[in-house]
């Protein structure tokens, strides 16, 4: 290629949604304001930060009426797309109508939605309770189980992500995420079955087989012989995308009941037809949690999560008195039915299957292409990138990822990362995004790791 020639960018598909025009506060005086009165915990990603004022569907715009492609899905959070007309209708509708009354009164929604979800999930998980957010919906799981089987003791894996209260801080093995202080007491961290930075040599099979084992080991030698729960996500998120071969789970299953534990399925990000193959993530490895947890995909963007057991485990819990005010508020109940209604009527799940296939294909192809790119997994459109600078030795490549989400920005993509070195990118759109999206995405990042590797 001569100097004078030179690449065009990928060109971002169409989109007939055009944004009003914006006429709220400057960016420059929003983002004095949050450097005032804001947290300073409260990051943001990009080294200019972007203003987004605007969404429709997997398109977010910022105040200027930019476009971009959203691969992140307000972290893995708007399943159904942004301002989904139907659901923003069942919500408007609901607001109208009555706004909070809590749930010391009836009202159709709360029962109707539990009752849809338990259709959604093997015979026996048919008893929900709803909460406000992932974080206190993993705590309420634990304090359920150590209600239940009357041991304290609970065991997490390495390299997880469960939330930042103290109970699922706790549960969080990721110290980047963790102060020095006390934090769920009574956690125990088992060994990642992740093959790609696995302690264990061999298949992944053979790997998921010895971190399973390596369960037995610690509960023999770090609790009483007994255990209240273990809590896995069937792909860690925030941790990079990482997840074991399909016997992992059926193996360490085994091995917590056998120590009187239950078993709890994180399904904050893998749940709702996210994977494509199954709306939910633990149908991947066979087998039937005990406690499944749910978030983020369930209100596409309200906040709300939830707890579905067993008719059994749920009644010893209400030995106590519990509440919670805003879990199962009819507007957020609203939202989650009309979630479950759109996830069938636009086929988002097999759009996940089919559109995830083709991006991770295409995800793969650039791994012939780029020597960053040292690992390319998950599922249906919950996938990871994880850059590296040497393939051998998988030296992480953060400096480099950085990199890449800055030159995908400025031509219009909109990616996540995550794992413990900040070196793994993480795709994960609304579940209606189309080929042409994916595809434009693909080229955004083929000419951003481009630019990052020439650093």
């Amino acid at each position: 290629m001569s100097e004078t020639q030179t690449v065009e960018n990928p060109r971002i598909p169409a989109c007939e949604y055009e944004p009003a025009p914006y006429e709220g506060p400057s960016r420059d005086d929003t983002l004095a304001d949050r450097k005032r009165f804001v947290h300073p915990s409260v990051f943001t990603l990009y080294r200019d930060p972007i203003m987004i004022v605007d969404g429709h569907m997997q398109w977010l715009f910022d105040e200027t009426g930019r476009r971009y492609l959203d691969m992140l899905a307000g972290i893995v959070t708007v399943s159904c797309g942004h301002c989904h007309p139907k659901i923003v209708s069942r919500v408007q509708e609901q607001m109208l109508r009555l706004q909070h009354a809590t749930t010391i009164y009836l009202h159709p929604n709360l029962p109707l939605l539990a009752r849809k979800l338990a259709a959604k999930l093997p015979d026996g998980l048919d008893v929900t309770y709803f909460v406000n957010s992932g974080s206190e919906a993993n705590e309420l799981a634990i304090n359920m189980a150590r209600v239940f089987t009357g041991h304290t003791d609970v065991i997490a894996l390495r390299n997880a992500y469960h939330g930042m209260s103290s109970t699922s801080a706790g549960l969080t093995s990721l110290h980047t995420w963790r102060h020095d202080i006390p934090l769920g007491a009574r956690v125990h961290h088992a060994v990642c079955p992740d093959p790609y930075r696995s302690v264990f040599d061999g298949t992944p099979e053979e790997i998921a087989h010895k971190s399973a084992e390596d369960i037995r080991e610690l509960i023999k030698f770090s609790t009483s012989g007994n255990v209240a729960a273990f809590i896995c996500e069937p792909i860690q998120g925030v941790g990079g995308v990482t997840m074991g071969a399909s016997n992992y789970l059926g193996e360490t299953y085994a091995i917590v009941h056998e120590a009187k534990g239950l078993c709890i399925a994180d399904e904050v990000q893998t749940g709702f037809g996210r994977l494509g193959e199954h709306f939910w993530g633990f149908e991947m490895y066979d087998v039937v949690p005990d406690l499944v947890v749910m978030a983020k995909g369930i209100g596409n963007g309200m906040p709300m999560a939830a707890v579905t057991t067993t008719r059994e485990i749920a009644d010893v819990f209400t030995d106590r008195l519990h509440f919670n005010t805003y879990g199962g508020n009819p507007i957020s109940m609203a939202a989650g039915l009309a979630v479950l209604d759109v996830i069938e009527e636009d086929g988002l799940q097999e759009n996940a299957r089919n559109v995830g296939a083709r991006l991770k294909a295409s995800l793969e192809g650039l791994m012939h292409k780029h020597e960053l790119v040292g690992d390319v997994r998950g599922m249906g459109l919950m996938l990871g990138v994880e850059l590296v600078r040497d393939r051998d030795t998988k030296e992480p490549a953060p400096v480099e990822t950085a990199a890449v989400l800055e030159a995908a920005r400025e031509l219009g993509v909109l990616f996540g990362k995550g794992g413990l070195y900040g070196n793994v990118l993480r795709i994960k759109p609304p579940l209606c995004i189309a080929e042409d999206d994916v595809d434009f995405a693909v080229g955004v990042l083929d000419r951003s790791l481009t630019v990052a590797a020439a650093l």
